[in-house]
């Protein structure tokens, strides 16, 4: 790494621990507390009330190291980092929306999904859009381990896309369901992606080396016992930082392997609804696949500490990175 790049991940990491005591604190005060589903796993009711929202803190962190790098982005003549990070903004803000929504009628329900998803199409494609009109990419399409690149018409391109950022944005979401694990395996992959960027010389590693010293910081309190949640504020902002790294790289699906715990918790998902409709559904018994689902909670009921779930997603996570940088 070099010591710009590491001055940005040192400046994102310190005002990220900075902020962390007395944001919590501001959140106890105002009652931003996280209602927890009833039919999730029982223990989990111990942790009402825990602020939510400690997103606010690596997206702070984060903006604030990628405009320390403003001078090195007019000088370059790449503003990708800011491109990013509006992306990430915007999801960020949905994901407000949906906790603000949830804190103000005191329930776990926030905005509809409808309403989120059309947000979140809007957004992918405005993205796109930007990214290809300050030339970043040509719509051709990198295949990784192939090592080929296939060419799509754009039309083709932006749809394909426009999904590929929406399902990863919500996957992200999904894997924040114990604590420490979306902001680690985040972390972990944020980590990859500047390692990626400093291999092609890209000035897109500012936003990544800032995000990763934000997320360090705020696992620091956001690890089990957890002191504060991400909430959809943070996790809707992670996938869009996902999201926008892997085009800045210019290899979305680098997803696919890098996302693995990502993907893992969203088939889980599928696979429980899919599979107790199948069955029979509420009206006639349904069956479930997994004891619960997304598979963290399948794992917490087959007797996996929340530690346990996070060391070895974090370990998978970090072995397909390795065998991406370099095979991929």
């Amino acid at each position: 790494m070099d010591t710009f790049t590491a001055v940005v991940f040192l400046a994102s990491f310190a005002l990220s621990v900075l902020l962390a005591k007395p944001v919590i604190r501001r959140l106890h005060e105002l009652k931003f507390g996280q209602k927890i589903l009833e039919d999730g796993p029982t223990w989990h009711i111990g942790k009402e009330n825990t602020p939510t929202m400690g997103g606010v803190i690596f997206i702070a962190a984060c903006a604030f190291g990628v405009l320390c790098a403003a001078t090195r982005m007019a000088a370059a003549y790449d503003w990708r980092p800011l491109v990013m990070l509006g992306l990430s903004l915007i999801f960020g803000a949905i994901g407000f929306a949906d906790d603000w929504t949830k804190i103000r009628h005191n329930k776990n329900k926030g905005i509809t999904a409808r309403q989120k998803l059309l947000l979140q199409i809007a957004a992918a494609a405005l993205f796109l859009t930007a990214m290809r009109v300050l030339g970043y990419f040509d719509g051709r399409l990198y295949l990784p381990f192939f090592r080929v690149w296939a060419a799509l018409p754009w039309a083709v391109y932006l749809i394909l896309c426009v999904l590929i950022i929406v399902g990863a944005d919500n996957a992200v979401n999904l894997t924040d369901g114990i604590d420490g694990l979306c902001s680690s395996v985040t972390l972990i992959v944020s980590l990859f992606f500047t390692a990626v960027f400093l291999r092609q010389g890209s000035g897109a590693v500012w936003f990544s080396a800032a995000l990763s010293g934000g997320l360090l910081g705020f696992f620091l309190f956001n690890k089990h016992p957890a002191q504060t949640f991400m909430g959809d504020t943070g996790s809707l902002f992670l996938g869009g930082a996902v999201c926008a790294m892997a085009f800045a790289a210019d290899m979305p699906l680098m997803l696919v392997p890098v996302g693995i715990i990502y993907i893992l918790e969203t088939l889980s998902d599928i696979i429980q609804i899919v599979y107790f409709r199948a069955t029979g559904g509420a009206k006639h018994g349904g069956k479930r696949f997994f004891k619960m689902a997304p598979l963290h909670h399948h794992l917490e009921l087959c007797g996996w500490s929340e530690w346990k779930i996070v060391l070895v997603a974090d370990a998978l996570t970090a072995a397909l990175c390795a065998v991406s940088y370099f095979f991929g």
